[in-house]
């Protein structure tokens, strides 16, 4: 494996992360109080190209392989403070538009792709139900076959961009009786009749990228709006979990650089009896561990995107990158509070919204306790 990067990947890198510490963030505070997201800096990371990184070019994209495009993401994390913002991008790439790219005939790349990366549309993944969250094949939601098309019925739950999506990638049942191979994935505008969306739920952290129900009711999709062949949703689920779990928390390696430099600065400025509070053991320790946290995460998920770019499987490998990426930086948020003391706990400081917002981490995309599953099942337990 060589992680070494190019002159021209680490200018891209610089130049997002310049781009993001400038453009993007505005207001942010206030809008993670009242959970308001940002359209005008979706935009602008869409003019910049972010939505595009991994988009063939002919769609409007710049065709990144897979390494760069983390690099860029991790950039995008380091430079933005808005995780919400990160995140909601993140789901939109790897659970929309890849899935289009790689399952997608022509008319439905040539639809939605330059769009997508465009800023014009945005996209949602919505698999999730009530009763069906990391038990996928428990999903209810009905696709009966009618002359040149489907009729959808149900309901999803915890629907990244729901509230604001144009389209969804909806995963339904065709075929109850088969089991994993009767569930199949559709395009679904959100203009079709039948199709609405929740109000947008309050939540913990990550209050910038709305969530929420998506309901379909009698919603009639056609035959070209299905993703790919009648039963082969589970594979696309799959795929894009696997893409998922490399990619969508690269920003966090981002995020979690940036909270480990403003932790140092803090421990050196900070002076308690007599000398700064990064020489006391405690503080130090914790710096320490939290260096160790970034620097094994990002192999992980260096590694986790290599084998993805040479074309192997990579299905344990995104697992620990995303338990790994996703419980450090739980941890590491925790001890950023710890070191910055009282000033960490005010919200005016914004140290304590990366806690808020790295909880999310350890349940979205599969739980930690998922990635545990697929680990040692991967090593035959």
């Amino acid at each position: 494996m060589d992680f070494s990067w190019s002159e021209n990947q680490c200018e891209r890198r610089r130049k997002v992360v310049e781009f993001a510490s400038n453009e993007l963030g505005a207001d942010l505070q206030r809008r993670d109080r009242a959970g308001e997201f940002s359209l005008g800096d979706w935009q602008r990371c869409a003019a910049f190209g972010i939505q595009g990184i991994s988009v063939p070019e002919e769609f409007g994209g710049q065709g990144a392989d897979i390494l760069s495009a983390v690099l860029t993401m991790e950039g995008l994390g380091y430079g933005c403070r808005d995780n919400g913002l990160c995140f909601g991008l993140n789901a939109q790439m790897w659970t929309v538009q890849l899935p289009i790219v790689i399952f997608g005939d022509e008319k439905q790349k040539r639809k939605y792709l330059p769009a997508l990366a465009g800023g014009n549309l945005i996209g949602a993944h919505a698999v999730t139900e009530e009763n069906a969250g990391s038990d996928i094949y428990s999903l209810t939601m009905s696709a009966v076959r009618r002359d040149g098309g489907y009729v959808l019925n149900g309901r999803k739950k915890y629907v990244t961009l729901g509230p604001i999506a144009n389209v969804a990638l909806v995963f339904a049942k065709t075929g109850p009786e088969m089991g994993r191979w009767g569930i199949t994935a559709f395009l679904v505008d959100a203009d079709t009749p039948g199709y609405s969306h929740g109000p947008a739920e309050a939540k913990m952290g990550l209050r910038t990228v709305p969530f929420s129900d998506v309901t379909l009711t009698d919603c009639w999709v056609p035959d070209q709006q299905r993703l790919g062949v009648e039963g082969a949703g589970v594979s696309i689920s799959s795929s894009s979990l696997e893409w998922e779990r490399c990619c969508i928390l690269a920003g966090q390696l981002g995020a979690m650089e940036y909270q480990l430099e403003t932790a140092v600065t803090f421990a050196r400025k900070r002076r308690q009896f007599g000398q700064s509070i990064g020489k006391f053991q405690s503080v130090s320790n914790r710096i320490a561990d939290m260096k160790s946290r970034l620097e094994a995460s990002r192999l992980l998920v260096y590694k986790a995107a290599w084998l993805k770019k040479s074309g192997k499987q990579a299905m344990m490998e995104a697992a620990l990158a995303k338990l790994i990426l996703s419980e450090s930086f739980t941890e590491s948020s925790l001890d950023a509070i710890r070191i910055h003391g009282g000033q960490g706990y005010l919200t005016e400081s914004e140290v304590e919204r990366d806690l808020r917002d790295a909880i999310g981490g350890v349940i979205y995309g599969g739980t930690s306790d998922i990635q545990r599953n697929i680990i040692s099942k991967m090593l035959g337990l």
